[in-house]
């Protein structure tokens, strides 16, 4: 079964986008709702049973039930008697809100942190419609229910063979731009690709955004440093505007609008290198580094401007989608290990840019000779498989109606000539 998700820019009316606005709302207070019965039963259940607390108690019937999702969701039915707020929200949304704060109650449970806050004003920025009966796309609009139709950018068509399950409302920019992501599902299987052809090793770093073995670099898009100065300008604005004023939540939307401006600048240019990348090699490994350690040091601004993480994700998305193998390894000691001898060279400072072995006198910058150690790190732990439909399990043309493959072999091309 193969689950996708396609993003695209909606455009609703001045109507529309206040049901929106006022749904997002209503689904705040509602999840805020539930949050508050899971921690009034919890605290109700800390009193000693051998005495009482001197300073307040949490006095709630012995045999109250705990708020579990059913629970909750058979609440539900009583609450839109009592709220029309909650009355005026699609059933299948407000389901889903009590299912989703549940989720993150799980999530909690399972990691042993990060016990659930409640969401202020604003911070409640998507709803979701679960399940369609029919294709809710007709030609340039999506019919969401009890919104209407909504006007949509369909940048790329769906896919033939595909069928819309469910669609995400997301809100951008304090509310004043709007996109709607579709999870499309089809009934076939494509495998993962295999290890084959050549490979490339990829160190990321602040001089250069990468390096690869090949020792090709990329030179780093500083999206955020450049356009710091017009947003401190925006933000010095709203600190001097009366809070919760209209113009005050004018100054904030430009500051939003400018750090979506930078969000997506980023993210377009992660895309255009993960295909440069895709068309230079077929295996590519990365370091294995967790970029969120890094992110606090001295060089935080730096290493969250340049979103490695964000970018690793979405190199590992396109190399999938361009049948190119994509691994980890491990960065331990990648900058003081020789690639030509495999020498030990000991630590090197971060002002110290050149590689040079004192065994083999093998000379290099320092993020080309990591780049390389990562390469032979992952050649090491990967086998050359030969490829084949019966090995790769491939379902035949006949089950894939030429869709899946079609849809596939589009895209590869597609980016090759890009």
């Amino acid at each position: 079964m193969l689950t996708m998700n396609m993003t695209y820019r909606i455009y609703p009316s001045a109507d529309q986008e206040a049901i929106m606005l006022d749904w997002l709302e209503t689904c705040r207070r509602l999840y805020n709702r539930c949050l508050r019965d899971l921690k009034t039963w919890l605290n109700g259940q800390k009193c000693p049973i051998d005495r009482c607390s001197l300073k307040q108690e949490y006095i709630v019937p012995a045999d109250l039930p705990f708020p579990s999702y059913l629970e909750q969701k058979r609440r539900l039915t009583q609450w839109k008697k009592e709220n029309l707020w909650f009355k005026a929200v699609h059933s299948q949304v407000t389901q889903d809100v009590v299912k989703r704060m549940h989720n993150t109650w799980e999530a909690f449970k399972k990691r042993g942190f990060g016990f659930p806050r409640f969401k202020k004003y604003g911070q409640f920025r998507s709803f979701l419609f679960p399940q369609f009966k029919d294709n809710p796309l007709t030609g340039y609009q999506i019919k969401l229910p009890k919104i209407g139709s909504v006007l949509i950018e369909l940048h790329r068509p769906i896919p033939e063979g595909f069928v819309i399950k469910q669609v995400r409302v997301l809100s951008r920019a304090r509310g004043t731009k709007w996109y709607v992501v579709i999870t499309v599902q089809s009934n076939v299987e494509i495998p993962n690709p295999l290890p084959k052809g050549r490979g490339l090793g990829v160190d990321i770093g602040l001089e250069n955004f990468l390096t690869t073995s090949d020792n090709f670099a990329v030179k780093p898009s500083k999206f955020f440093r450049d356009l710091q100065s017009k947003l401190k300008s925006l933000q010095r604005k709203v600190s001097r505007k009366k809070k919760r004023s209209k113009n005050w939540e004018k100054a904030q939307i430009k500051v939003a609008k400018l750090h979506h401006k930078i969000a997506n600048s980023r993210k377009n240019f992660h895309f255009q290198v993960a295909h440069q990348l895709c068309d230079q090699g077929d295996m590519i490994f990365v370091e294995d580094i967790d970029f969120r350690v890094s992110a606090k040091g001295f060089l935080g601004k730096s290493m969250l401007d340049g979103g490695f993480g964000q970018f690793r994700t979405i190199l590992k998305w396109v190399c999938w989608k361009r049948d190119k193998f994509f691994a980890q390894v491990d960065h331990k000691y990648s900058s003081q290990i020789c690639p030509n001898c495999g020498t030990h060279t000991g630590k090197k400072p971060l002002s110290q840019r050149q590689h040079i072995c004192p065994e083999c006198n093998y000379q290099t910058t320092r993020d080309h000779a990591a780049a390389e150690v990562l390469l032979q790190r992952g050649l090491g732990s990967v086998q050359e498989v030969r490829m084949d439909v019966a090995e790769r399990k491939l379902p035949s043309n006949g089950d894939l109606s030429g869709s899946v493959c079609d849809w596939l072999d589009k895209c590869r091309s597609r980016n090759t000539q890009e």
